[in-house]
């Protein structure tokens, strides 16, 4: 049942975050994916735009959104290992990937889900400069599109320097706006 909730929360809170589409894309990926607490997150989406989170909710988009991450990170290894064996395929796979999950990846760092309220290795840089690391993440949206683009294509070095300037967006946003991995 929480397992249930915490889901709930994370989808709801992400849509809730990023306006009305996205509230359809997150539903409707509920949906897709067979998650019974769709009909629970459009009930919460309502609620949740116009009142601040509780600990328990920003706790659970944290865990999201590090998921969604790790998610973005495979894909990334994995399109790099793809491009160096020249396996097509697997790199359009990993590209479709980071170009779904990039454009809303800004979205996921509402007030209240900083390290003030639980372990994260998102520094408190992101909502003191946040002009600063939405720019960031509209360079590494772009990014994501153009190495979507490429990997349509049948171009692999068109598609490894496209990786790679996905790959140097990610690390300037790291490096300032993230905590060195232990």
């Amino acid at each position: 049942m929480m397992k249930l909730i915490a889901a709930s929360a994370a989808i709801a809170l992400l849509a809730a975050c990023t306006g009305q589409s996205d509230t359809n894309v997150a539903l409707n990926e509920a949906n897709s994916s067979g998650n019974a607490a769709a009909v629970a997150v459009e009930n919460a989406v309502e609620q949740s735009a116009a009142t601040p989170l509780t600990k328990d909710q920003a706790l659970a988009l944290m865990k999201q959104r590090h998921h969604d991450y790790e998610t973005i990170g495979k894909a990334m290894r994995g399109a790099k290992k793809s491009l160096d064996s020249g396996d097509v395929a697997s790199v359009r796979s990993a590209a479709a990937t980071i170009h779904a999950f990039a454009p809303k990846a800004a979205s996921w760092f509402p007030a209240g889900t900083g390290p003030d309220v639980g372990k994260t290795e998102a520094k408190a840089e992101i909502w003191q400069q946040r002009a600063e690391f939405e720019s960031g993440m509209k360079n590494f949206a772009a990014a994501a599109a153009a190495f979507h683009q490429a990997a349509l294509g049948s171009d692999i070095a068109a598609m490894k320097a496209a990786h790679g300037k996905l790959g140097g967006t990610c690390k300037a946003c790291h490096e300032k706006f993230r905590e060195e991995h232990h």
